[in-house]
């Protein structure tokens, strides 16, 4: 028992402490813990789509190009893990937050995506770490998890944005900025497997670079969205 809750505190830990920051910098109006619990429940529910829903996209896939192809792995992180991935996520933030009354705040936007894409990685994180051993939580740890939060960071922005323009009434422009946000978190999903697939050492120079970059405009956009918090 005491190995397995080894196991589940290094799968697991890492995407509470994340939750923890972005809920701590949500100083406004804190969101009810009843529903960020549906948002991290929805964010494991999106995973067990997501890989259900990949398998056939990649059996899809693997009968119209090879393997082999240099532009397999491409076709592969873009266009079925982004894709699905974000799109699953996407699904149980807008099922669960759109039209529920304490989407007040533009903030909010990114607490209700960060949530979900956490409990997406924690349940992801869960099975590699039971799967593979303790030995890959510190990467993924450092790298895998912080890397669905900052994805969502992105699509959450452009959420909160959408939610003021429907309020307005601007409903075409609303779905433009919710549709973009979405693009945008399948663009560096995309873009952080590939180079990750890749393996080369030109693909890992610019993997790294591009985590730190994303890292640190990340923390940017959360603490600015944070201080500049206002009502919808």
């Amino acid at each position: 028992m005491a190995t397995l809750a080894i196991y589940i505190t290094a799968a697991i830990g890492p995407a509470a402490v994340l939750m923890y920051y972005v809920y701590k910098k949500d100083t406004v109006e804190k969101e009810p813990l009843d529903l960020l619990w549906k948002l991290i429940l929805g964010g494991c529910l999106a995973a067990v789509l997501a890989g259900i829903l990949e398998q056939f996209a990649i059996t899809v896939l693997d009968s119209f190009v090879s393997q082999s192809h240099p532009f397999y792995i491409i076709l592969l992180a873009f266009l079925v893990v982004a894709v699905i991935e974000e799109g699953t996520k996407y699904f149980f933030l807008w099922r669960r937050t759109w039209k529920h009354p304490h989407f007040n705040y533009c903030f909010d936007g990114i607490v209700y995506a960060v949530f979900v894409s956490l409990g997406f990685a924690a349940l992801e994180n869960l099975g590699y770490v039971m799967g593979y051993g303790l030995e890959i939580a510190p990467s993924r740890a450092l790298l895998s998890i912080p890397a669905h939060m900052g994805f969502s960071v992105f699509m959450g922005y452009f959420y909160g944005r959408a939610k003021r323009l429907h309020l307005m009434g601007m409903n075409a422009k609303s779905k433009t900025e919710r549709f973009f946000g979405y693009l945008v978190a399948v663009f560096l999903h995309g873009f952080y497997d590939a180079c990750a697939m890749t393996g080369t050492e030109l693909a890992s120079m610019i993997f790294f670079g591009f985590v730190v970059i994303m890292d640190i405009a990340v923390i940017y956009t959360i603490r600015r969205g944070s201080k500049e918090d206002e009502p919808l």
